[in-house]
């Protein structure tokens, strides 16, 4: 669903611009080229990833064209030849691309997306593809983070008014909700992706009555059928939950709630709820928001808080612990002469060194409980025996590999463009959501820990460590 109108073609860094521009200058702007998109480190050191944005992908690549003022503020800077210029007002997205699916548990250095096309259009959709990877990935990780750490009670997405602009506040819902929150405070984003908008009442509108009752019982007569009172405006126990009770009493809506925003949300809580049963209303849910994050929901249930409902706002939607999702997209191979030619970067920091070839991404599970064992990462023709033995080698070029029996292999990639055209068929957010709960319940139960979970293998097939391993020889001779 493409939800604004806006062309997006120019949203770039500039050096894609001067890149595609030598290229062409050059005489290769056709040479084919593959991209990989990938990150090198899980946020908040956690034990798994979730990928999200694909949907955004699709639709930026489906509209990316320079329209007629784009040519002319290029033509302004006066470093760009008129061939050049002209060349791009037919330029539309014409490659492949391949890409691990939205709601899918990642790990560092699997490519999430792979693009293979002419060099000018698979190097210019670097910036758009990360922007849009790394932030809904970054939020949907985060989500579910907090989610997990509420432990099945409903998680609603509040940080609208706290986001980094429009599109973070619109998308960070969306990704907040594949990653497992039940809603989102976002109006827009139920529009234009139905996932269901949800809130009550501010302070303000309490304080705009005579008295916190009054405010109470009008907002119970406006909405009979759902009613969660904002309890904490003045004093939570002395007078929100007496007049919240009164009102439910005299009322009688069909859905009862009320909201603690401020305090010791476990002490106010538990008081809160033993004055409702008391009172007989023990169907109220108990929903509390207020600078909450997993860290803050495990302590307090922990604490024997009375919490149905957790509002989580900036800690969320900017992902506060940890705010940058960090993808990188690198050159990985070109093709000469129809042949793929695997192409690498080499750096005096271990972890920057690119992964070379065009390769594909499985998932080994266990045929004895269907747990994940390891991913591997593979050149593209590879394949995996199924139910044989099996080596897989640690990328680090290290002596430790691991051999592995009893388990059936998954290519986690799916086609989404053949030659620009989209061949996916988008699943609905709905989908993605359940999807990406099935696939964490594939996942060991220590992964799911918020410190120190076990590192996840993520290995090379033999062929592929080979080539890894000789092309950083050839690279290191270069220079001897």
């Amino acid at each position: 669903m493409r939800d604004t109108h806006d062309n997006m073609t120019m949203l770039t860094d500039f050096y894609e611009l001067t890149m595609i521009n030598g290229y062409f200058e050059s005489g290769v702007p056709e040479s084919i080229a593959y991209f990989d998109l990938f990150f090198r480190e899980i946020p908040d050191k956690g034990g798994f990833a979730i990928v999200a944005g694909l949907e955004q992908v699709v639709d930026y690549l489906q509209n990316l064209k320079f329209t007629e003022n784009d040519i002319d503020f290029l033509r302004a800077k006066k470093i760009f030849k008129e061939d050049f210029l002209e060349y791009l007002k037919d330029f539309k997205f014409t490659c492949d691309m391949w890409a691990i699916p939205e709601g899918t548990p990642v790990f560092p250095g699997e490519p999430l997306i792979t693009v293979k096309g002419p060099i000018v259009q698979a190097q210019f959709v670097e910036t758009m593809l990360l922007l849009l990877i790394n932030h809904q990935s970054l939020i949907a990780t985060k989500a579910n983070r907090i989610v997990r750490a509420a432990g099945g009670r409903g998680v609603m997405e509040f940080g609208t008014r706290r986001a980094h602009g429009a599109s973070a506040a619109i998308y960070g819902a969306r990704a907040a909700y594949i990653g497992g929150c039940v809603g989102t405070a976002c109006t827009i984003t139920d529009r234009d992706h139905g996932i269901e908008s949800l809130g009550t009442m501010a302070h303000s509108w309490v304080q705009m009555f005579p008295s916190e009752y009054e405010a109470f019982r009008t907002y119970a007569e406006i909405y009979p059928d759902n009613c969660t009172l904002l309890v904490d405006t003045y004093d939570v126990l002395k007078s929100g939950i007496p007049n919240a009770i009164r009102v439910f009493r005299e009322m009688q809506p069909k859905k009862m709630g009320i909201r603690i925003d401020s305090g010791d949300v476990t002490y106010l809580s538990k008081s809160a709820r033993t004055m409702l049963n008391a009172a007989g209303i023990d169907d109220c849910s108990i929903v509390v928001s207020n600078s909450l994050d997993e860290y803050v929901i495990r302590d307090v249930i922990s604490q024997g808080a009375q919490i149905d409902f957790f509002g989580v706002g900036e800690r969320l939607i900017t992902s506060k612990s940890d705010p940058v999702f960090g993808g990188v997209y690198k050159l990985a191979a070109i093709d000469v002469d129809g042949v793929c030619v695997p192409k690498m970067k080499i750096s005096e920091n271990v972890g920057k060194i690119t992964i070379p070839g065009f390769k594909r991404v499985f998932r080994l599970y266990s045929k004895r409980n269907n747990r994940v064992v390891a991913d591997v990462i593979a050149l593209n023709h590879e394949s995996l025996p199924d139910d044989e033995y099996f080596e897989i080698f640690d990328p680090a070029f290290t002596w430790k590999r691991k051999r592995l029996t009893d388990f059936y292999a998954k290519d986690l990639r799916v086609q989404v463009f053949d030659k620009g055209r989209c061949v996916y068929e988008l699943p609905d957010v709905d989908s993605i959501r359940t999807y990406c709960k099935t696939q964490i319940d594939t996942l060991w139960e220590e992964s799911l820990r918020f410190e120190n979970p076990p590192i996840y293998y993520v290995d090379l097939s033999r062929e592929l460590w080979l080539l890894r391993n000789r092309l950083i020889a050839e690279y290191s001779g270069a220079f001897e």
